[in-house]
């Protein structure tokens, strides 16, 4: 095995900055494609603490895409070997890191039984020698791996099962065309300076590097204030889209983790940035696909007992002392 599959959990690169893996595995699901949408086809891997594989969750679900695709979510804790998958105490698995392997909401691998998710992409391709990374879109029918790019996954769930779906989850669209440009222009920067920023600062290893990143950071967090600062509900367009899918499965993480975790404690999302506040509020509360595919103890247990070498004694803080403040 490479120096590179031994170090999963190593991020940073020799200059100090973090950088993010591309992924390999680019298909899509769409009628008369190589993937057709068929009922019972596609297995969707995630971690409920990854704010990637958060944003596929809330698009099945706000979809009506449950009895479509079914889920495996992965152990929060992400070691040497990558994310693995539950046990039970009284059946461990012999290839586990613990020898009690289980965690509130996680699961075993519902497909193959595997012990961890890298085994998934070893089975596609033996020499694979990157990060194994969530979310996953498995077809059971080909024993193919179809895609592990959140943003393009979130993109064909849109629309790939309209056809097999009826009423008001067929008619949402959360990338309509009159909207689309405006969608991507501001999913580009939230990507570079929010999405992936946080990421850019807990990881750095450097000053420099982690001055680089915060920096743009907290200047995207502002611009989206002033972006909401009119009492808007929705980023564009009055209504729902997956820019606020995307940005929302970071901003819900950022007071619990990134605030203390990543070093990005130039300001709390509920005290300094009011109308972002107020945003997310609603998308949590008003929303039953944000809130049912939020938890909180996975999001917490992962980043502060997965990253070692930030928290080397894997102290998971007690607070904030809501996870998320009431809707008032």
């Amino acid at each position: 095995m490479s120096e590179e599959k031994q170090e999963i959990t190593s991020w940073a690169s020799k200059s100090g900055d973090f950088k993010r893996q591309v992924s390999s595995f680019r298909d899509v699901i769409e009628p008369n494609g190589k993937f057709p949408p068929e009922k019972g086809r596609y297995h969707l891997y995630v971690s409920l603490a990854c704010p990637w594989a958060h944003r596929a969750l809330i698009v099945r679900q706000l979809k009506g895409l449950e009895e479509f695709i079914d889920v495996s979510v992965v152990h929060p804790h992400m070691l040497e070997k990558g994310w693995h998958f539950a046990t039970s105490s009284e059946n461990p698995s012999p290839q586990s890191e613990h020898s009690d392997d289980t965690f509130p909401n996680a699961t075993k691998d519902n497909v193959f039984g595997f012990s961890h998710l890298r085994e998934l992409y070893f089975k596609v391709n033996p020499e694979y020698d990157a990060r194994c990374t969530v979310p996953v879109i498995w077809d059971k029918k080909t024993n193919s791996l179809v895609n592990n790019e959140s943003s393009e996954i979130i993109r064909f769930l849109n629309t790939a099962f309209n056809n097999e779906i009826k009423g008001e989850k067929k008619e949402l669209d959360l990338y309509p065309e009159n909207l689309r440009k405006e969608i991507d222009e501001l999913n580009e920067w939230v990507y570079n300076d929010i999405n992936n920023g946080v990421y850019k600062s807990g990881f750095a290893t450097t000053q420099e590097a982690y001055e680089k990143a915060v920096k743009p950071l907290s200047e995207g967090l502002t611009r989206i204030e002033k972006i909401l600062s009119d009492g808007r509900e929705f980023l564009i367009g009055g209504q729902l889209t997956e820019a606020d899918i995307r940005l929302y499965t970071t901003i819900i993480r950022y007071d619990p983790v990134y605030y203390v975790h990543f070093k990005c404690n130039f300001g709390l999302i509920r005290r300094d940035f009011p109308y972002l506040h107020k945003w997310l509020q609603r998308l949590y509360w008003n929303n039953p696909s944000f809130k049912d595919t939020t938890d909180f103890e996975h999001i917490k247990e992962h980043y502060y007992y997965s990253h070692k070498h930030i928290n080397p004694f894997r102290i998971v803080p007690y607070g904030p002392n809501v996870d998320i403040e009431p809707l008032k």
